[in-house]
């Protein structure tokens, strides 16, 4: 397996890998990160690819959002989307891809990275809940557990505060949980 910076000739198969990968839910989550992809600069974010006998089989985003700390506001990076193709899961691919992204955004100023996800994946990764370190997630549909950090060696113990998400996430209506109820 090879791990690489998506190129502009994955965008289909990423996409597809979406859409496979979150089944009810895939094509919200590919059209944030078709959406998330045109946020990326070299210096703000990233995007890599998984790739098995030269096809895509995982991929993994970061890219920019704010924490609204009481000194001033500070570029931090959210993980999502991550995802792996259903042939490819439980076998270190995801994994792989978000250590991969870690130590890339660790060489640089990046001093937080956030994401909503599963805390018994995540936390093997080294995330931990953001609550219990002093952040405030950006929605109250998120659950506690599911709001989770990681300092990177640019932290500074005053970055406290808020999330604040990019402005795709809200477009996509991709934050929390939505009660299919109401």
């Amino acid at each position: 397996m090879d791990l690489r910076e998506e190129l502009p000739d994955d965008r289909e198969a990423v996409r597809g890998l979406l859409l496979e990968a979150f089944g009810d839910h895939g094509a919200v989550v590919a059209d944030l990160a078709d959406t998330l992809r045109d946020t990326i600069t070299p210096d703000s974010g990233l995007s890599l690819v998984a790739e098995h006998g030269g096809q895509v089989v995982g991929h993994v985003m970061f890219t920019r959002s704010l924490l609204d700390a009481p000194r001033r506001l500070v570029d931090v990076q959210v993980l999502s989307p991550l995802a792996v193709t259903p042939g490819h899961q439980w076998r270190g691919v995801g994994s792989a891809l978000v250590r991969g992204g870690l130590e890339i955004l660790a060489r640089g100023a990046v001093p937080l990275v956030f994401l909503e996800g599963d805390p018994a994946y995540y936390s093997r990764l080294g995330f931990v809940p953001g609550g219990e370190q002093g952040f405030r997630k950006p929605s109250l549909r998120i659950p506690d557990a599911a709001f989770q950090a990681l300092k990177l060696p640019a932290y500074e113990p005053w970055m406290t505060g808020t999330l604040v998400y990019s402005e795709p996430f809200w477009r996509h209506d991709a934050v929390g949980l939505r009660d299919s109820e109401t």
